[in-house]
């Protein structure tokens, strides 16, 4: 296909199909099982599942073969072959599930309601993280069939327990494993892009360990008046451990067993994302006037995003709002830290680590607790020439730049999962989350002109999948 063949194809199925579907598909409330308990009794997952199974028996697509998985109480997985020229499999991987709706949407917007701008910009929760991603699989499929173009197998699965750590993944992997088959190359479509100009591959993810931190220093609450200066506060004792943990002048990470040696090329491509992003990395980010970030150099902004711990307190349970607030000394504390870490640190050790540094000798005597595990982070194996030519090749063809690389703050658990059953395997981790589209808050989008050059280049790295393969 020549470049303005491919490109009008793509154009015309996003516009005529895909973008319609997933307006529909936003208007599914399908929370993610961490934030829906009660999700299978719900339906909506079932909804949103059905929807997509529609629609590509819709497409007609030649060869399609679809399964939909659901063993037990557990989510179900979609699971999409296509039969190849060779025998040689890329695998594109996407999920379903959906974040809560959060607080905080524009006026006309909200999580459930779709609505396009003028600039492209598809709102609405799930659009760009992740439903975007068995359309644009399905779409690479579809014009390469259309032109009778040769590709290698093909499988796309689609999960929907993503957003809850992929907790039902491991079991569906390992069951069906001879439909899987060994791929060469990994194509996962859940990841972010620095801008909206060129093509972005995510090198690496940081791992998480996500603890619950429980601090008891009462049987039962007391009044704060009769109480205080007796009995120590449970949030001084939360403060005091915190600080064991984090530099209140700097937010660095005071605890060393959570740091590991960063590889030079991954320096290296932070310095070049960096100088092609410019002040775009911190523009992205809606700050208060005067608020400042966690460092001045760019590069240093980045690799404390991609390869240093951070933590963040997400939660707590046991303080009444400012509204039902008495007068009170509380009982206790509960707070939820999301510590992400290290690609390459064994998260499970850093767990442990924290468990130990917080729970050891404790402020005023009080009783604490911590609980929760971690998650491996993943770091991409040597990229080869042939998918670097073909990422940087179809990236200046449809962006007219160059392709960049880029490691990521956030976790996406398959792929510590993929990487460690296929180390042979070559992955581009790719996606649309770029600036302001805010996956996980409010105003979440999908920026549909960028999908549309981005399943371009997907169209071409599957093409010079089968030209290296054969």
């Amino acid at each position: 296909m020549q470049t303005s063949q491919l490109a009008d194809h793509i154009q015309e199925f996003w516009d005529r199909d895909i973008i319609p579907t997933l307006h529909d598909y936003i208007r599914i409330p399908n929370e993610s099982p961490m934030f829906d308990p009660d999700w299978k009794a719900n339906g909506h997952m079932d909804k949103a599942v059905q929807l997509v199974s529609d629609w590509i028996a819709q497409q007609n697509v030649p060869g399609g073969h679809l399964q939909v998985f659901q063993d037990g109480d557990r989510t179900p997985v979609l699971l999409l072959e296509f039969p190849g020229d060779i025998d040689n499999t890329i695998l594109f991987y996407g999920h379903l599930d959906k974040q809560p709706p959060m607080v905080g949407w524009r006026e006309g917007l909200g999580p459930w309601t779709p609505y396009l701008d003028d600039e492209g910009r598809l709102y609405g929760r799930g659009g760009g993280d992740d439903g975007y991603a068995i359309f644009a699989s399905l779409a690479t499929v579809k014009a390469l069939k259309e032109h009778g173009l040769p590709h290698g197998r093909i499988v796309i699965l689609i999960e929907c327990s993503e957003e809850s750590g992929s907790s039902d993944l491991p079991h569906y992997i390992n069951t069906y494993a001879d439909r899987i088959g060994t791929p060469d190359l990994v194509i996962c479509l859940d990841s972010g892009c620095g801008n909206y100009d060129q093509l972005w591959s995510t090198t690496s993810l940081r791992g998480l360990s996500a603890i619950n931190l429980t601090v008891e220093v009462l049987k039962e609450g007391v009044h704060s008046g009769l109480g205080g200066g007796f009995v120590p506060n449970p949030f001084t004792v939360v403060r005091k451990l915190l600080s064991r943990l984090e530099d209140t002048d700097t937010g660095a990470i005071l605890l060393q067993d959570l740091y590991v040696e960063i590889p030079e090329e991954r320096i290296e491509q932070a310095a070049k994302a960096a100088a092609v992003l410019g002040g775009a990395i911190v523009n992205d980010f809606p700050l208060l006037d005067g608020v400042s970030v966690l460092a001045d150099e760019p590069v240093e902004l980045m690799l404390n995003n991609s390869w240093r711990p951070a933590l963040a307190v997400t939660g707590q349970d046991g303080m009444p709002s400012v509204e039902k607030a008495g007068n009170v000394l509380l009982p206790q504390l509960t707070y939820k830290l999301s510590l992400r870490l290290p690609p390459t640190l064994d998260a499970g050790e850093a767990t442990a680590a924290v468990k130990r540094v917080l729970e050891s000798d404790p402020p005023f005597g009080a009783r604490v607790t911590v609980t929760g595990g971690g998650e491996m982070g993943w770091n991409a194996p040597p990229l080869a020439s042939w998918l670097a030519e073909a990422t940087d090749a179809s990236s200046q063809e449809f962006f007219g730049k160059e392709a960049c690389y880029l490691g990521l703050g956030g976790s996406i658990p398959f792929m510590a999962m993929l990487g460690e059953r296929f180390p042979n395997a070559q992955f581009l981790i790719t996606g649309v989350l770029g600036p302001h589209s805010n996956a996980h808050g409010p105003n979440e989008f999908l920026h549909t002109p960028y999908v549309k050059k981005l399943n371009c280049c997907l169209v071409r790295v599957v093409e010079a999948h089968y030209q290296h393969a054969s």
